[in-house]
């Protein structure tokens, strides 16, 4: 598999690459990490070597299952993501604090450095005051972490973190229900040498085409719990449209699948198409899940005539139904 820049401190990314959320649970099923280690191999088989995780995801399951797989595939650069968990979020902030973080992420993770940790949609004022990125830093030069970068929910957080030195990547929702990243953010970040990682490449399964409004989803997922923004940012619940209205908005899509190509392939490839990506994260529930992932980075690109298509239909579709910070 084909790699890219992670911004300009010399990381490589996979294009591909697998977004833990659900490794290690958190999404309402029952897990184990003999799932999580089934589909970081495959994952892994199928060329992936960039993985996403975070110390909240699954109570630090997730870490946890990836250290384990790390020690047997040392050649993966793992990404994780510190301050929703330990009491930080949403106004304890420290450098203590965050040091303590990134030192419980690297015992999970058994590691002596963090090839990169990134900020977890923390609150944007921390943003704006700034010192947070100092703390960064510091863990950088005393060599804790290798880089950092920060995960935010939307474009104007994306801009705030740009202004500062050093920062390696952003983290940003982008798919084809959510556009609005590509007007202004990925160029400003690829102007300065910032990768970019797409997460929810597929709105919460919504750009898989197989949800339908009789879809249930049990008590303790996400798309369950939060698809109104009872929990968190609703925009990390289907991009942060109402449910049946995204339905409804993803079988209009079907229309535009290219033939001999799948929904899932489409929307994964048309993340890829924008040259600021340095790699794109879809999450899986199962080996077939991950490999099927991955091999959308091997496809070819989407003709520049359906990108101005799916451009036009989600000026006049989408954009208005989004709700949430964007």
């Amino acid at each position: 598999m084909k790699t890219r820049p992670l911004g300009n401190q010399g990381l490589q990314a996979t294009e591909a690459g697998l977004g833990c959320w659900q490794i290690g649970g958190g999404w309402g099923a029952p897990w184990s990490d003999a799932t999580a280690q089934e589909i970081l191999a495959a994952a892994y088989d199928a060329g992936v070597r960039f993985f996403d995780t975070a110390d909240g995801y699954g109570d630090g399951e997730s870490e946890l299952s990836l250290g384990r797989f790390r020690r047997l595939h040392p050649d993966i650069v793992i990404a994780t993501k510190l301050g929703r968990s330990g009491g930080l979020y949403p106004d304890n902030y420290s450098e203590e604090g965050l040091r303590a973080a990134t030192l419980s992420s690297m015992k999970s993770l058994g590691v002596d450095r963090i090839d990169l940790t990134q900020l977890h949609c923390v609150p944007p004022e921390l943003l704006r005051q700034g010192s947070v990125f100092d703390w960064l830093r510091r863990q950088r030069d005393e060599g804790l972490i290798s880089a950092f970068g920060a995960s935010v929910e939307s474009v104007e957080e994306g801009f705030i973190c740009l202004e500062q030195e050093g920062l390696t990547s952003l983290q940003v929702i982008f798919n084809v229900f959510r556009q609005k990243p590509a007007e202004e953010l990925l160029p400003a970040a690829k102007e300065k040498g910032v990768g970019i990682i797409v997460r929810l490449p597929l709105a919460s399964g919504l750009l898989t085409g197989k949800l339908s409004k009789s879809t249930v989803f049990t008590e303790g997922d996400h798309r369950n719990f939060n698809r109104d923004g009872q929990a968190f940012n609703v925009g990390e619940t289907f991009a942060g449209i109402r449910y049946e209205k995204g339905v409804e908005l993803s079988e209009e899509l079907r229309e535009y699948v290219p033939e001999g190509m799948n929904m899932v392939q489409m929307a994964l490839r048309w993340i890829l198409d924008h040259d600021a990506v340095s790699t794109v994260i879809p999450g899986a529930s199962s080996p077939r899940q991950a490999r099927s992932n991955a091999a959308a980075a091997e496809l070819d690109p989407l003709p520049e005539a359906l990108h101005k298509q799916l451009r036009h239909w989600y000026d006049q579709k989408v954009r208005q139904e989004i709700r949430g910070p964007y």
